[in-house]
């Protein structure tokens, strides 16, 4: 069985407690997009698992954590988080880097800056660690990819090729060149550092499919950040979407089956810039960010926050034929009195029930809110459905008769026994 687990908003939906819940019943955990921008946040009892490149599996012995083609790699992070990792006692030695994953390298993360500078106000707010500029050079044919390591006077000459032109532009922009013999001897030690890693991932996971084995496969952020459906250009440079799964692991999804699992908070945040139409930028947005805690894993950010948005997330679940959904975070709206969901959408006088990806459209859009009930009662050691103040299932209901999809699992706490299974 193969199974994946995708955002259904922009990201920070908690689609790493969910990946780490369903990891123990799994023989393969694989990340498909995106990379070390991305940060999944686990709780395993008083300790707290920060990841940005390993997949969450990675906490459960006996797991193989594929690190899939269509990631983004950074050998410093990757060598840094697989570190830290073995010292709080954790075993590395089932992770698999795919040998066709491309390279970050310094100059990404020096054209990020510079793009981002250079865009002012209109900037995209990126993370800065270089995800775009990589992804550019992949489709450019310019990137430099983890097998390219290996070979030592291919990226000699690839480096030289890819140094030539940055640094001209580096010249222009003001901005110091950058040394090729340094970069040639530095990722020559990643080499030997990761080399045990690598390996033809997409071999791999084809021959545990052939065994039967349980795949489940993780992305790093949300639908609505997808290069192609999301709000673009306020979006990842990558697939988010299950529309990137094929092409970022080279698994033939429609010959075996696949189960989707959307990731959905019980309300809606995001980080960076980009329109959200559901936005609070008064006191409730900063309760939800203080009661949340939300800010991102991987740079601190204070997310923005809001109510939930079900017209981006139908969208969502349309795009990624959805199958069940998994409510995170519902304990965070305990002691509301009122919540307030956004089912359309109000633009220039008329009603939208659809999700508009142009996102000077969607910027005029107003939410058309419904209310309901809150519930005053702490639900976070709750274990079972049933026992859901009347109110909080009713909120729960909602969500499924709005989406069309079962509720299959609510999270009223971060740790994994605080996952109801409905």
């Amino acid at each position: 069985m193969i199974t994946l687990i995708v955002g259904l908003q922009w990201g920070d939906e908690g689609k790493g407690k969910i990946v780490d819940y369903l990891s123990s019943r799994s023989d393969y955990v694989v990340r498909y997009q995106g990379g070390g921008n991305a940060g999944h946040t686990v709780v395993k009892g008083n300790k707290k698992f920060i990841l940005h490149l390993i997949p969450s599996g990675i906490l459960h012995s006996g797991v193989k954590c594929v690190i899939g083609n269509g990631v983004v790699f950074d050998p410093p992070q990757f060598i840094k988080e697989e570190r830290e990792l073995k010292t709080r006692g954790i075993k590395t030695n089932n992770i698999y880097i795919s040998d066709c994953a491309h390279l970050v390298m310094p100059y990404h993360k020096v054209m990020d800056s510079l793009s981002e500078r250079a865009l002012g106000k209109h900037k995209i707010g990126t993370t800065g660690l270089g995800i775009g500029p990589c992804y550019s050079d992949k489709y450019a044919r310019m990137g430099l990819r983890v097998q390219d390591l290996f070979n030592k006077p291919l990226i000699y000459q690839r480096l030289k090729e890819n140094l030539y032109i940055k640094n001209k532009i580096f010249h222009s922009l003001g901005a110091k060149k950058l040394s090729l013999p340094r970069i040639y001897s530095e990722y020559l030690s990643y080499a030997r550092l990761i080399k045990p890693f690598v390996t033809d991932t997409r071999k791999l996971l084809l021959e545990a499919i052939r065994n039967k084995k349980e795949i489940l496969i993780e992305g790093a952020q949300g639908t609505l950040l997808d290069i192609d459906f999301g709000t673009y250009p306020f979006v990842t440079s990558s697939n988010s979407s299950l529309a990137g799964v094929v092409s970022g692991t080279g698994i033939p999804l429609f010959n075996n089956g696949i189960k989707v699992i959307g990731v959905l908070k019980a309300y809606t945040t995001r980080v960076g810039e980009g329109p959200f139409p559901t936005e609070n930028k008064g006191t409730l947005g900063e309760v939800l960010r203080t009661l949340g805690g939300e800010f991102g894993a991987t740079t601190g950010r204070p997310r923005r926050c809001g109510w939930l948005d079900l017209v981006s997330a139908r969208f969502a679940v349309e795009l990624n034929g959805i199958n069940s959904i998994a409510i995170t975070k519902l304990d965070v709206l305990s002691h509301f009195a009122w919540l307030n969901v956004a089912v359309s959408y109000k633009y220039k006088g008329k009603l939208l029930k659809y999700f508009p990806t142009d996102v000077s459209l969607l910027s005029e859009c107003e939410p058309v809110y419904e209310t309901l009930q809150g519930w005053d009662e702490d639900i976070s050691k709750i274990t079972k459905y049933s026992a859901l103040p009347d109110n909080a299932k009713k909120y729960l209901n909602f969500i499924e008769k709005n989406l069309k999809v079962p509720v299959k699992m609510v999270s009223v706490g971060a740790e994994e026994k605080q996952i109801i299974r409905v």
